[in-house]
């Protein structure tokens, strides 16, 4: 076995999920972990005994044996912390979203281009094992020609941080745009969005958007297919969703109505639900564990992403195996930069078209340029 790749994770929260999973990895070592708390630090580094622990992001930038960082820092970080990651010369891992504007996608894209490392936005819906069971549905043939995609996000976020208060909806979309346009195969190339309803005036200040719900209608480039996708924040009575329903000429599949039924399959006219498996299978024997469990696995310790939408639907030790072997093997990640860029800027357009009252709004084409025309 060669070089193992020395991972560094960038705040303790949502990240410690990630330590255990990196830690039996065999191509990967668990080498630092970052955090402001001093307290937190100690208690997570004891634990799980990593040795390496910095309380500054910019002096863990510096250590020359690092290769990799993973970071799990609050969305108004991620772009400035990526840039600064990849102009240090590491690979980035980073949670979703990538950005809030297209400037900083732009920007992204463009420090992976000088630094050559990898970039990947740690999008839980595209390995999921719902994900990968309608990914095999596609591949073999038993989907058909895709005619239509349609995803949905909504969660009450009152009470989660400050930064969360007010966000616009589509801002922090990916989770509904990712299984579409990865199923598609295509990127989106434009969108027209409406806001619907009202939040409070407190909410709304905040970030100046003041829709409950903000509904899309997505073309794709270079493709026949258009998609739909709906996203709500606050104030909107609805039981945690986090879905996608893909509709071919053979079969289509739909996400079920409530989270503990099963998913709709569809033959024609023909319908039945369907237990999706769990696809621990494709992974290295150490860390299929995770699939199912993580580091908040008591019910009195248990992290929101357990809590909702079970686990991430077991993505994320698939989501750090991608990773880990896209430096490994020297290939770009899935999804790379151009993708994230993508998937990122789909959520932002779609806002920015909401607030003209739906006007069409034309992403930009990152493969071609870095710069959003």
């Amino acid at each position: 076995m060669g070089k193992k790749i020395k991972v560094a994770i960038v705040g303790l929260g949502f990240g410690a999920e990630f330590i255990p999973i990196y830690q039996n990895h065999p191509n990967a070592e668990m080498y630092a972990i970052v955090q402001r708390s001093a307290e937190n630090l100690a208690k997570l580094g004891e634990h799980f005994d990593i040795p390496v622990r910095y309380g500054d992001f910019e002096e863990m930038l510096r250590d020359p044996q690092i290769d990799a960082v993973h970071i799990n820092t609050p969305i108004p970080n991620h772009a400035a912390q990526s840039i600064a990651a990849l102009n240090a010369g590491k690979h980035v891992a980073c949670t979703v979203p990538m950005a809030t504007s297209l400037e900083d996608c732009r920007r992204i894209v463009e420090a992976q281009q000088q630094s050559g490392k990898n970039y990947m936005m740690m999008e839980t819906a595209v390995y999921t094992r719902e994900y990968l069971y309608v990914k095999e549905l596609r591949d073999s043939g038993k989907l058909g020609r895709i005619q239509f995609l349609r995803g949905a996000h909504q969660q009450e976020m009152a009470g989660w941080p400050g930064y969360w208060e007010g966000l616009p909806p589509m801002h922090y979309a990916t989770h509904a745009v990712s299984p579409l346009l990865a199923l598609a195969g295509k990127e989106a190339e434009s969108v027209n969005c409406l806001g619907s309803g009202r939040i409070g005036e407190q909410l709304a200040s905040r970030y100046g958007s003041p829709f409950a719900v903000e509904s899309a209608l997505f073309r794709l480039r270079d493709s026949e297919l258009a998609m739909e996708v709906t996203r709500s924040l606050f104030e909107t009575a609805r039981e945690y969703v986090e879905s996608f329903d893909i509709y071919g000429d053979k079969m289509s599949f739909e996400w079920q109505q409530l989270e503990r039924e099963a998913p709709v399959l569809f033959a024609g006219e023909q319908a039945q639900r369907v237990e999706v498996p769990d696809y621990a299978h494709l992974l290295p024997e150490g860390i299929r564990p995770y699939t199912t469990q993580g580091v908040y696995d008591s019910d009195d310790n248990r992290h929101l992403s357990f809590t909702q939408g079970s686990g991430h639907g077991g993505s994320h030790p698939h989501m750090a195996h991608e990773f880990i072997m896209s430096i490994v093997e020297g290939r770009p990640a899935f999804p790379d930069v151009y993708t994230s860029a993508n998937w990122t800027s789909a959520g932002i357009c779609a806002h920015e078209s909401a607030m003209n009252n739906g006007a069409q709004v034309r992403l930009p084409d990152y493969k071609q340029t870095s710069r959003p025309q």
